[in-house]
């Protein structure tokens, strides 16, 4: 059995990861924090020039059709190198949008592929102690939405946006036109220097067919997980790089403090978790590519980048010390983005809570965790 990647998937993180090396250094990253702005725009330009913003969008919607492997390949670039760019969030958008939406959004969708327009995606209220907090009800021919998201990421710049809503049948997404009359946006910045909207709806007027079928939100949750997961990967494992390097290099009592027992553990466990992370986000995006069942290892994953991030930022701001709170030094813009992804993929506690609900209702453990996949075992 071939674990190994191919030779179009090498060629695709080798092509991601170049660049956003060449347009996301350090000096770059100071200059875009100092200037304010919210998102890369001359990145994303480069993003859309040579596909990166539609590789898991299918073909026929304009897209190159690859999978979520390509895809994780390239936001772990992306994690590494700290791009503020709407990458995963557009094109799973308008992946969900080819799937489960109709005729009325192929302009729309047209639109997004060729870069005249950003899609967002906000799921945080899935994972909120208060729940969902937009509600659909039914009116005339269509229905009217009914209350807030407190932060929809790029939602000035972004034409649309697929959010979670409550209505009679239960959970269902919705695409939401953020220049709709009666959508009230007031603007904000999250820590990493990400813009978002806090969004207000007042009866907001759609028709049926922005209501996505059930089965839309089921598909593009473990897929958000994934996109989430790949970035915290890329995000820890440079942040990691940079200690170590830092530690190899800082002398304290005449030696290299990455000689000291104390701070080689650290790291240790650091390498561990992301290792970790890895293994799990691999196995989800393999699943999800072959079309089986990841239910159970979208949460798992969700909790191990959860914690890695949590885990692996504060052991290299410890061995960093005083530099580490230097806002001239780098390595803290890592820590911010960990916190972000922390709060986009909804915390640990959470999702442990819905792992354990699963597993207490799925006694699908041990042998008999593939059965339903190879029914002659």
């Amino acid at each position: 059995m071939d674990f190994q990647l191919s030779d179009d998937q090498r060629a695709i993180a080798d092509m991601a990861g170049s660049l956003f090396g060449d347009l996301c250094s350090d000096d770059r990253l100071r200059a875009s924090t100092r200037s304010g702005e919210t998102w890369m725009a001359d990145l994303w330009a480069k993003c859309v020039e040579t596909g990166l913003h539609a590789l898991a969008v299918p073909e026929e919607a304009g897209g190159s059709g690859l999978g979520m492997t390509e895809l994780m390949l390239v936001l772990e670039a992306q994690g590494r190198s700290l791009g503020l760019v709407p990458l995963w969030r557009h094109q799973i958008a308008a992946a969900t949008l080819a799937r489960f939406g109709g005729p009325t959004h192929q302009v729309l969708l047209a639109q997004a592929m060729a870069g005249q327009c950003l899609f967002s995606v906000a799921l945080d209220g899935l994972a909120s102690a208060t729940g969902v907090a937009l509600e659909a009800r039914a009116e005339g021919d269509g229905f009217a939405l009914h209350g807030q998201v407190p932060a929809v990421p790029l939602g000035m710049e972004s034409a649309a946006a697929l959010l979670p809503a409550r209505t009679p049948e239960g959970l269902r997404l919705v695409l939401l036109r953020l220049d709709a009359p009666g959508v009230d946006r007031v603007a904000g910045v999250l820590t990493h220097g990400e813009g978002v909207a806090g969004l207000q709806c007042h009866g907001v007027l759609l028709s049926r067919a922005d209501l996505l079928p059930a089965a839309a939100l089921a598909w593009l949750e473990p897929r958000a997980i994934a996109a989430l997961a790949a970035l915290q990967l890329g995000v820890s494992a440079e942040q990691v790089r940079r200690t170590v390097a830092y530690v190899g290099e800082r002398v304290q009592f005449e030696r290299p403090i990455g000689s000291f027992q104390a701070v080689q553990m650290s790291l240790a466990d650091a390498h561990m978790a992301i290792e970790a992370l890895r293994s799990a986000l691999w196995q989800l995006v393999y699943r999800l590519d072959a079309g089986l069942p990841a239910g159970p290892e979208a949460l798992a994953t969700r909790y191990l980048a959860c914690e890695t991030g949590h885990l692996v930022g504060h052991r290299a701001q410890h061995v960093h010390g005083g530099i580490g709170v230097d806002l001239t030094y780098p390595i803290h813009r890592y820590l911010y983005w960990s916190r972000a992804l922390g709060l986009a993929l909804g915390g640990s506690a959470a999702t442990l809570e819905r792992l354990g609900d699963w597993l207490a209702n799925n006694d699908t453990l041990g042998w008999k965790y593939d059965l339903a996949e190879h029914p002659m075992l």
